[in-house]
């Protein structure tokens, strides 16, 4: 599908292309995510959802549904991460200025709560979805979470929110099969890790490869065959991206039939990003956006949440939100 501005979206029960109003996609954020600072010049900064914010702010995302949830209960984090973890991290907040956990990943005086208030607003999302006050939804959040191991923060994350949420899915709303898919550039790890052995998942990662953290080869399956990768060369394009999910990951995601897809949403493949060297445009991130609706639509009532993970070139992550959620909308009616 190529991407349109929202206003010219296609009304299906007519198969003519008129102004179908966007009825039920949710838009969750908060402002306590701004209040983890990073050091100067860190790529993963307040900045970044600002941005996004400002984007989504624009006359043309009037219809979104916007809300703000609760920060998540630690009893939330306590679905993926031991209490020892938990513990490690509480105590690493700074009573000012930063602290490194390890070269890439930092804490400050707000993080802790940035971090339970991002993880809130993608189990908000979720929840609001589950319940049918919404089609899908996008939480805007930050830190990311897709690099947070068991009891590892890495890669700027704290908490695994998309693991977690999944977690949710399956233990509180009773579901018996839900995807995890993430296109970020860089391998979701941490997410891998927390659903390794999680038989009721199936989670698909496209990234770079060679390329940090070094994980995310095909030989990683998981314990249950729950785990597909699709690692791409530096400089593969838009084209060579969309076939490896068509030929590698679709006909998996199709059989397995989720009832709920999640979508850790990073735009970091981005030709212009800073710290990669894929080059995807807006209109491949608002194709995989589209086949992932239509896997949700055939298996899940439309039901998919995805949250906010990487894009560090500000113009080129606003524009990639951008035509993420139109489609989101689009499919929201």
């Amino acid at each position: 599908m190529k991407w349109r501005p929202p206003g010219e979206i296609p009304c299906r029960a007519r198969g003519q292309r008129v102004a179908c109003r966007p009825m039920s996609t949710a838009l969750f954020t908060n402002p306590a995510c701004l209040d983890h600072v990073t050091p100067d010049g860190h790529p993963e900064r307040v900045a970044r959802l600002e941005a996004v914010t400002e984007a989504l702010s624009a006359p043309a995302f009037a219809a979104l549904i916007r809300d703000q949830a609760p920060p998540a209960a630690m009893a939330e984090v306590l679905r993926c991460h031991p209490q020892t973890y938990v513990d490690m991290i509480t105590a690493a907040i700074p009573a000012t200025g930063t602290n490194a956990l390890d070269a890439d990943t930092h804490v400050s005086p707000g993080s802790l709560s940035a971090a339970l208030a991002g993880l809130g607003q993608v189990l908000g999302a979720l929840d609001a979805v589950m319940a049918g006050t919404a089609r899908n939804a996008f939480a805007a959040v930050r830190p990311p979470g897709h690099h947070a191991e068991t009891a590892r923060p890495m890669g700027f994350c704290l908490f695994g929110n998309i693991a977690i949420a999944a977690k949710r899915a399956l233990d509180l709303h009773g579901l018996q099969r839900v995807a995890v898919v993430d296109f970020d550039v860089h391998h979701g790890n941490g997410t891998q890790d927390l659903l390794w052995d999680e038989a009721r998942t199936l989670f698909v990662s496209s990234q770079q490869m060679p390329l940090w953290p070094g994980t995310g080869t095909m030989r990683e399956r998981g314990a249950h065959d729950n785990v597909i990768n699709l690692p791409l060369p530096p400089g593969a394009d838009g084209a060579r991206f969309r076939a490896m999910w068509e030929e590698h990951a679709f006909p998996r995601l199709e059989a397995f039939a989720p009832e709920l897809v999640l979508v850790s949403a990073g735009f970091d493949a981005h030709i212009a990003d800073p710290l990669a060297q894929l080059s995807l445009e807006e209109d491949d991130f608002a194709w995989i956006t589209q086949r992932l609706c239509d896997l949700a639509d055939t298996h899940a009532s439309g039901r998919l949440v995805s949250a906010l993970e990487g894009g560090y070139d500000l113009d080129a992550l606003a524009a990639s939100v951008v035509a993420h959620v139109t489609v989101l909308m689009e499919r929201g009616q």
